[in-house]
């Protein structure tokens, strides 16, 4: 690790707002441009951050790894003992509205569209096209990121048990097991 990113991965830690860090990269221009309203949680910034577009209104959730590079010229190199192969390395892009589930990898050359959900644990190797939700490994669309909206705004808990700085009440606690019960025919009373 170079001074300049171990530099930036200290001064990183120092925030715990995730709000804050992406704005602290911001005003330093640490990647090639970060929007409006962004929230980068993760704690390790990323090789190469200015080969990085994230648009207005982004939550990058924990452990999100943009890789925008790989190291296979290392093993060809030392290979044939001549330094014959370039470093592999591209651009990742984040549109608007977009959220990043915890522990996903983002490969480069990808470009993640608007109103994009992609969920936890996914390996995203190709474009994600606006209005999606995608998943898995290799992610792939596996919805509609409005009907995702509306699924979301009909399962809804009353507003005045909404989580409080991520601290979640009693009383929606025992409403939440209630409906998971239910809907799981868990019989533990």
């Amino acid at each position: 690790m170079n001074f300049k990113r171990a530099m930036l991965l200290a001064r990183s830690l120092c925030f715990f707002s995730g709000r804050k860090r992406a704005e602290y990269f911001r005003k330093k221009q640490i990647f090639a441009s970060i929007g409006d309203n962004v929230c980068y949680t993760p704690l390790k910034p990323p090789l190469y951050p200015e080969l990085i577009r994230i648009h207005n209104n982004v939550t990058i959730a924990s452990n999100v790894l943009f890789i925008t590079h790989d190291g296979f010229h290392t093993i060809v190199n030392r290979q044939t003992k001549k330094k014959t192969l370039q470093e592999g390395v591209g651009c990742i892009e984040i549109g608007n509205n977009v959220f990043v589930g915890s522990n996903v990898s983002i490969l480069y050359g990808t470009k993640i569209g608007n109103n994009v959900l992609i969920a936890a644990g996914s390996v995203v190797n190709r474009d994600i096209p606006d209005n999606s939700v995608a998943a898995g490994v290799p992610a792939r669309v596996i919805g509609s990121y409005e009907k995702l909206v509306e699924k979301r705004l009909q399962n809804k808990y009353p507003d005045e048990l909404a989580p409080k700085g991520q601290e979640v009440s009693k009383e929606l606690q025992d409403l939440l097991w209630e409906e998971f019960d239910r809907t799981h025919n868990n019989d533990h009373t």
